[in-house]
């Protein structure tokens, strides 16, 4: 509940009191003054609505696919639905004054609904949240939060990537599938994991080698790390970045490529697929809470079910009837790729067993114990991932 409409609510109640204490006669509403009341308040909910205005921060180029782009789109989306007005302002880095800047310019220009959308603006996040408790601050991937003012939200993009790890397995004639990826943080590993979980699905003999840039938009380092991929005789790339670099060097050499982010066909001539955003649906969600003052703080994790990440599956691929099997069974709950059969990291050790965690599982950032032997996996298993599942070649600590 906003401080506005506490306070209103705390006047309401004052002004019971006096009347009762002043032994005020009491009256009848009419079903006309009832209708009357209804339409004063439907009023002011539209013209309290009318103050909502969103805006988004975003760490690197809009551009036409990508991260960024899937963002941008959502933005505009949300904007047509909920009718609010929405700005954003793209490349702003990580961790540093002009990150600062542009969330105190939004702010002084009457935002009040700001979306962060990169992990490293996280800690930056919560210290705006904590010295600006009239507005809504949404935080897109990473982990905190608060109760009041700071929300967390995320996409289960595991899902889709598992099923796009078994194009790749099917699609792979060296049995080498590189995948170009950004930081070593448990979003990005836990994306590797189900993917190469996918490959294994169909083509147990390939693996999948790691080459990590530490950028999440950088061409000139993402097509680097695509070539020694390639040069090493991976004949089919994945990625976690921002541009279509790896698509670029991959199409040179022949190979096939599976995106990220939404669909590149138009960008990439060896495109086959692509685990894809959608977040217009949450973003009118959390816009339009803010508009009705019922904006609740949670850690929200969607997905395919809800609608925030998908996957198109390619009839060319020999494996569609199985990846659309698959996705049928994630939708209808059935399956969410790390809660069967057996999961081992790189050591041969057993880290998952039919949804059962294995061994002693601690969280990267602060040491502290996540699970043990016998527990089920939740999400914070999953959320503070930090190992490589055994078809994986690659160092999942940079």
């Amino acid at each position: 509940m906003t401080s506005t409409k506490k306070a209103l609510l705390a006047l309401m109640t004052v002004l019971a009191m006096l009347a009762a204490a002043c032994g005020g006669s009491t009256s009848t509403e009419t079903a006309e003054d009832a209708g009357s009341s209804d339409e004063a308040a439907e009023g002011e909910a539209m013209e309290e609505g009318s103050d909502v205005k969103a805006a988004f921060v975003m760490v690197a180029p809009v551009g036409d696919a990508g991260w960024n782009f899937m963002h941008n789109e959502g933005r505009l989306g949300a904007e047509a639905a909920t009718g609010v007005e929405t700005a954003f302002v793209e490349a702003v880095p990580e961790g540093g004054a002009e990150f600062d800047e542009a969330v105190q310019n939004f702010i002084d220009e009457g935002f009040n609904v700001i979306f962060t959308t990169s992990f490293g603006y996280m800690d930056a996040t919560e210290k705006f949240a904590a010295d600006n408790p009239d507005v809504i601050f949404e935080h897109i991937s990473g982990f905190k939060m608060n109760d009041t003012n700071f929300g967390n939200t995320f996409g289960r993009m595991y899902q889709p990537r598992y099923i796009a790890g078994m194009a790749a397995g099917a699609a792979t004639e060296s049995n080498k599938i590189g995948y170009v990826a950004a930081f070593p943080i448990p979003e990005v590993i836990r994306g590797i994991n189900a993917f190469a979980l996918g490959v294994k699905e169909t083509n147990p003999d390939a693996t999948v080698e790691v080459a990590w840039t530490s950028t999440w938009f950088g061409i000139a380092e993402e097509g680097a790390a695509a070539q020694a991929l390639i040069d090493t005789g991976a004949d089919v790339l994945s990625m976690h970045q921002d541009s279509t670099a790896t698509g670029a060097a991959i199409s040179d050499a022949g190979g096939t490529f599976i995106g990220y982010h939404s669909d590149m066909s138009a960008q990439v001539p060896a495109y086959l697929t692509a685990p894809v955003w959608d977040w217009t649906p949450r973003y009118s969600a959390v816009i339009e809470a803010a508009k009705a003052g019922t904006y609740t703080p949670e850690a929200w994790w969607g997905g395919m079910a809800d609608g925030v990440v998908d996957i198109e599956i390619p009839d060319s691929s020999p494996v569609a009837a199985d990846m659309k099997a698959v996705k049928d069974s994630i939708l209808n709950g059935e399956f969410d790729v790390f809660d069967q059969g057996t999961v081992m990291n790189q050591a041969g050790d057993v880290v998952f067993e039919d949804g059962v965690v294995q061994v002693d599982l601690a969280d990267p950032f602060s040491g502290d114990a996540v699970a043990g032997p016998g527990d089920p996996i939740h999400d914070g298993v999953l959320a503070t991932m930090s190992f490589f599942v055994d078809n994986v070649i690659g160092d999942p600590s940079n």
